[in-house]
């Protein structure tokens, strides 16, 4: 948050950034939207043989090859039922580049400031938690926000 003065008040000026709201399972996680490249339909994905469990495939967008990842098993959440909501979301990342996340469901889009996302304690332990930044509060539901580094086609220590 940027403090100026105007007129011997304070003025606070909060920053709001924008996240697409997804589900996963019973619980909303929130992608800060300028890493969201597309999403795009459940497809046919092709296999890639001794990859990590949580790499569903790739697939093949507009001529470029796109590994996916399941976040449901890469969180140690029960694996994946594909139903009509299902989609991919493809991101930009900068360690890997476009890569392809699974989700339950693309819900919405939503604003929020600062003040409405409590941050992370960053020494917790718990795996879940390792891929949370923050939460964030919007209307009168709970959005964990996702830490873009835990989307990486890499293991990583949990």
């Amino acid at each position: 948050m940027e403090q100026t003065i105007l007129n011997g008040e304070v003025q606070v000026k909060e920053e709001y950034t924008q996240y697409i709201v997804i589900r996963l399972g019973a619980e909303n996680f929130g992608i800060d939207i300028k890493h969201v490249d597309n999403i795009v339909r459940m497809q046919r994905m092709t296999r890639v043989p001794k990859v990590p469990a949580y790499i569903r495939g790739v697939i093949n967008l507009r001529g470029e090859v796109i590994p996916v990842i399941s976040l449901r098993v890469k969180f140690g959440l029960e694996p994946d039922v594909e139903q009509k909501s299902t989609r991919i979301i493809i991101l930009k990342t900068e360690q890997d580049g476009n890569v392809g996340v699974m989700v339950d469901e693309v819900k919405e889009v939503v604003t929020l400031g600062e003040s409405q996302v409590d941050k992370v304690a960053p020494d917790a332990r718990e795996t879940k938690v390792g891929h949370v930044i923050g939460v964030g509060k919007y209307q009168d539901e709970l959005v964990s926000i996702l830490d873009m580094a835990c989307i990486s086609l890499e293991e990583q220590e949990a």
